[in-house]
């Protein structure tokens, strides 16, 4: 089971509060996979447990449900049931807050995917609604009423309204009630944001190190530079000694240089700077 299945299977174990909550979840499931035919719309649904959901709640809204076709789909190894959606269904102006979100809910059931980044890949979160072209419209407009951010594509003929933002994806679990389904979600966002913090820190790391042996490289260079032309000898010992502790041993850190000087990487650092100004100025 995918995470979506997963996520219908859970918000069919809610029915509707109230008669207009109902109307407004079916007006979700139609303008997300419904589409119009003379007698009412037709509605393709994957599941049982889905269609059964629906089935109920069509006559608890006094419409009717009528089963047309059953198939199979060999790809996704599940059946599809065709209905024939007939009633009155529809979505007023003044809408409630929980008839907006019952709304959604019912967008998702009739339409509605989310995927979760898969292992080793760099695939993100994503949650999508594909929508007839009439119905995106309304879709957007209760989208924007609940203060959720979302994008808007075309696949052929129909809109494709998507949300790709970790933190609306765990706010649209929580509002339809998909508890444990956000529970999931919230883990495996946990184990990418520490797994993202790690490969920062890692890279980070490299890209210094890098840097520090470029660093090396360039002071062997200088310091034999001016060990050959007799100039090093002219310096004070302590600079002396700092550059033939580094052509002594080129792939020691600046830390563990310091240390087998017994002095401070600060203070060694300085000396370096001190031995790099003198082999620029020739």
């Amino acid at each position: 089971m995918n995470f979506t299945q997963e996520i219908k299977k859970e918000l069919v174990k809610r029915a509707p509060q109230s008669r207009k909550e109902g109307i407004a979840l079916f007006c979700g499931v139609l303008d997300a996979g419904g589409r119009r035919e003379e007698g009412g719309y037709s509605l393709c649904i994957e599941s049982e447990n889905t269609a059964e959901y629906l089935l109920s709640l069509a006559e608890n809204i006094g419409a009717a449900m009528t089963l047309t076709e059953a198939g199979y789909d060999p790809k996704h190894g599940r059946d599809k049931l065709t209905f024939l959606f007939s009633g009155a269904c529809g979505l007023g102006e003044e809408r409630t807050e929980e008839e907006r979100l019952a709304y959604l809910k019912g967008a998702f059931l009739g339409g509605g995917s989310c995927t979760l980044p898969r292992a080793g890949k760099k695939t993100g979160f994503h949650l999508e609604f594909g929508l007839a072209a009439g119905s995106a419209e309304r879709f957007s407009e209760i989208l924007d009423e609940l203060q959720f951010v979302y994008g808007v594509t075309g696949r052929g003929e129909r809109t494709v309204v998507y949300i790709k933002s970790r933190e609306a994806i765990s706010d649209f679990l929580s509002v339809v009630g998909a508890e444990n389904a956000l529970a999931r979600f919230n883990e495996i966002s946990a184990q990418r944001e520490e797994n993202n913090h790690e490969n920062r820190t890692l890279n980070c790391s490299s890209g210094n190190a890098d840097r520090a042996a470029i660093a090396s490289v360039e002071q062997v260079r200088a310091f034999s530079s001016l060990k050959r032309s007799g100039k090093l000898g002219e310096l004070p010992a302590v600079l002396r000694e700092a550059a033939q502790a580094r052509l002594n041993d080129p792939a020691l850190s600046l830390s563990e240089l310091a240390e087998t000087l017994g002095i401070t990487k600060s203070c060694l650092n300085h000396r370096f700077r001190k031995l790099m100004e003198y082999y620029r100025k020739g």
